[in-house]
This record gives structure tokens, sequence and C-alpha cells, in this order.
């Protein structure tokens, strides 16, 4: 039997899911609950709802993390790309970066999911190889072409210019 709140994912656009959120801000746990589930229809709406309407770094996810990190390899790539968004919105702390960038670089390194997960897994290695630059070589390994020929070529430019970004700061650390 359906929640009140799964019937609001199930059925409504993202305004109706929005306000319902915000007139039951005890729904907001369940809606958590949901998005690091793999209760399908309603997990990955969760998610994207979740990453919709949470703050940065907010508190009532922060305990949640390792349990995003643990399984996000486990969750098909929709819901994976809303959970790296709720995931992007948070300080991860320290000890759990390398899982999220191993998760990353496993999602990456995949090209048969889809170009925009594939995508929001590439900021997020970026994102940590900007804070630990002694992962530029591991990181340039994965810019081969062969992870680089079946994206868009939209996704491509975009690629394109974040690893520009981090070749101009590798080259920043070696000359000064």
């Amino acid at each position: 039997m359906e929640t009140p709140l799964e019937k609001i994912l199930a059925k409504s656009y993202k305004q109706e899911m929005m306000a319902y959120i915000a007139s039951h801000p005890n729904a907001f746990e369940e809606l958590i609950e949901l998005a690091i589930a793999n209760k399908q229809p309603y997990s990955w709406r969760a998610a994207w709802l979740l990453w919709s309407c949470m703050e940065n770094n907010d508190k009532r996810i922060k305990k949640q993390i390792p349990t995003i990190l643990e399984n996000l390899d486990a969750f098909k790539d929709g819901h994976q790309r809303n959970l790296i968004n709720i995931l992007q919105k948070m300080q991860i702390p320290e000890e759990y970066e390398g899982r999220l960038f191993d998760s990353c670089v496993n999602i990456w390194e995949d090209t048969d999911k889809q170009s925009s997960v594939r995508f929001k897994a590439f900021e997020c290695i970026v994102e940590i190889t900007k804070r630990y630059p002694e992962l530029y070589n591991e990181v340039a390994t994965l810019t081969e072409e062969r992870y680089i020929a079946p994206l868009s070529e939209g996704i491509k430019r975009s690629i394109f210019k974040k690893i520009k970004i981090l070749d101009q700061m590798n080259a920043a650390d070696n000359n000064g």
C-alpha cells in the first residue's frame, strides 16, 4: 500500500511535490529513506525531489552519506545521477571521499551508462582532484578517447573544459 508521499511521487508534478514537502515537514525523513532505498519507482523520484528541496550541506542528510556511498553502485543510472547531485550539495567528510571517488570512477568507466550520470560522476572526480592534486595523473588516464568517444558533443565540450581547468591547476602546481 502506497504512503501519501509515495502517491505524491508517483502522480504529481514537481511543484506539487515541493508543496507537499513544504507543508508536511515530517515527510522529509521518509523522503530521505525512499531516496536511499531501492523501492522503485519511488526511490529515484525521491532522490530527484530531495536534491531539489534540500539545503546545502543539509544536516538531515549528513548522517546518510555513508549509506548513500555504500549503495551508490547498486542503483540504476538516473537514481545514481540524483544521488550524486545530492552528494555534490554536501560537504563530504574526508573519510568518505575515497569511496565517493572510487564509485564515481566506476560509473565514469562504464561507457554503457547514460552520458548524464557519467558526466555527474566526472564532475565529482574533478572536484575531488582539485582538493587532492596527487590524483591528477589518475584522472588523466580517465580522459582517454575510449571514455570520451561515447559522449554527446555537448557533454564532450563540458568534459574538455573541466579537463582544461585540471591541466591548468596541474601546470601551476608543477611551476610553483
